[in-house]
């Protein structure tokens, strides 16, 4: 295996073949050549900003072309990535950079950051500036994502692994022939990694901006996309839609549709493979920090239904009760993991400590249990259980039995104060037609047991998952508190 920079993977394959499509948005199309010669030029006005190699560069973008070139010009100058949401509120936006102390912002007016160098949103880059290749860099860290939903306090994952790879070995199953479709935000781990994964085997993107499941299938048909990363809440928008609509679409393409993001329901993994066939879905677990991660076919799914996998590249996991201890199989614990290189070799955190044991064991909060084959099986997060009368309610449970009804389109379960139970059930849902509480009451009750059933309903009109599929059930909870 040989290990090149990410700058001269892109430079190899322009000169292999200049003119080849690599990022196709919407009416876009940007050619290998294009690519790897913008991002030189974009890397010498960083350069004349201030960027240096082992920097941060902050980009504030929506998925566009600018955020790859961005990416890519960062590389090429030894600095790292530290992609965020351009749509933040400025009070988080703003812990954020001041965690960072970043050399340059991309996105940002310099109004806003008048002690950061910034480039904003539409700017023009002057084709006078120079083209032509930069002296070879590597950048010491990959990436540095940031993430913070759960706990409301932001921190950054820097990954430390360096900016390399090897251009004919592509990852994830990838081939250098291939079209990925990227429906997710490219602030997030997953859109971010596997778009780049696909580039840097000599493969094409296909970009969205944002995530239409009518859209999504139109461009998997027309440009033959064989691998594509889901978040469950995709594959519900895409399954809801009729079946009819569905099935007008050449989907003949596909070989890998990857679910990640969060657990895939049950009920919606399976219509998956009855629709696609067990052969083409597939599921990953895992975070950004790259402690542990675990894998599953359609095919394994269907012997272990709702299994995230068995851990992947010699990686271990375990699980804990609150006293430390192993849980035997089938009994709920929290999820611990360790990678193969050792405890702390994967990643640090900047503005937060890891969750750890005593021999270096971390957690990423997920609670969950193994059956007697090792498979690994998530209930949610340990911050978001409810505990209604001494008995444990899992939000994410009560949220698939919600979308499971033909007119709820997102779901978020949250536990309320009650004199009574310690904590009540309260389901905030987003639906498509007038529905009643006793109408989702009874469908609840038809699958869950009745300590689960919510005990109140909230209806709202905007969805309440973002483009990544996640929900902050603590900012909810915190807003009906208040």
């Amino acid at each position: 295996m040989t290990q090149i920079s990410y700058g001269n993977a892109v430079r190899r394959f322009a000169a292999e073949d200049p003119d080849a499509d690599t990022i196709v948005f919407e009416d876009r199309v940007l050619s290998r050549q294009a690519l790897d010669r913008r991002s030189n030029q974009l890397a010498r006005v960083f350069h004349d900003r201030g960027v240096r190699s082992g920097d941060f560069v902050t980009i504030a973008l929506p998925n566009s072309i600018e955020f790859f070139e961005a990416s890519l010009a960062a590389w090429k100058l030894g600095a790292t990535p530290q992609p965020i949401s351009y749509r933040l509120p400025e009070i988080e936006r703003r812990a954020i950079i001041e965690l960072a102390k970043p050399a340059l912002i991309i996105g940002m007016e310099s109004a806003l950051y008048p002690e950061f160098a910034c480039l904003p949103v539409g700017f023009e880059l002057n084709e006078d500036v120079d083209a032509s290749p930069l002296p070879d860099r590597i950048a010491e860290h990959v990436r540095a994502m940031t993430s913070g939903g759960s706990t409301g306090r932001p921190k950054l994952i820097v990954d430390t692994s360096p900016a390399l790879c090897d251009p004919d070995q592509g990852g994830n199953d990838m081939q250098s022939t291939g079209a990925t479709l990227v429906p997710g935000p490219l602030y997030h781990s997953g859109p971010f990694i596997t778009a780049w994964q696909q580039l840097l085997c000599g493969g094409r993107v296909i970009l969205m901006r944002h995530f239409d499941e009518t859209a999504a299938l139109a461009l998997i048909e027309k440009y033959r996309v064989d691998w594509v990363l889901f978040v469950p809440t995709m594959m519900h928008r895409i399954w809801r839609l009729d079946p009819m609509v569905r099935q007008k679409f050449n989907l003949e393409s596909l070989r890998v549709v990857m679910s990640a993001g969060a657990p895939c329901p049950v009920w919606l993994k399976r219509e998956w493979i009855e629709w696609l066939g067990p052969e083409r879905i597939h599921e990953a677990y895992g975070g950004s920090e790259r402690i542990a991660g675990t894998a599953i076919s359609g095919t394994e799914w269907l012997e272990h239904p709702g299994s995230v996998g068995k851990p992947t590249l010699d990686r271990k996991l375990r699980i804990l009760d609150e006293a430390g201890q192993e849980c035997p199989p089938n009994q709920v614990g929290e999820v611990y993991m360790m990678p193969p290189s050792g405890p702390g070799s994967t990643y640090r955190y900047i503005g937060a400590e890891p969750t750890s044991t005593e021999d270096g064991w971390e957690t990423l909060g997920d609670m969950g249990y193994v059956d007697d084959d090792g498979y690994l099986y998530l209930v949610d997060r340990k911050t978001d259980m409810i505990l209604v009368g001494g008995a444990n309610v899992y939000p994410a449970e009560v949220e698939a039995a919600l979308e499971q009804h033909h007119a709820v389109q997102s779901s978020a379960v949250i536990g309320l104060p009650s004199d009574d139970f310690g904590q009540v059930v309260h389901a905030i849902v987003q639906t498509s037609e007038t529905i009643n509480e006793y109408e989702l009451r009874e469908h609840i009750a038809s699958r869950l047991v009745s300590y689960k059933v919510p005990r109140s309903f909230e209806f709202v009109d905007e969805p309440l998952r973002d483009d990544a599929g996640k929900v902050r059930r603590s900012a909810l909870r915190e807003a009906r508190l208040r």
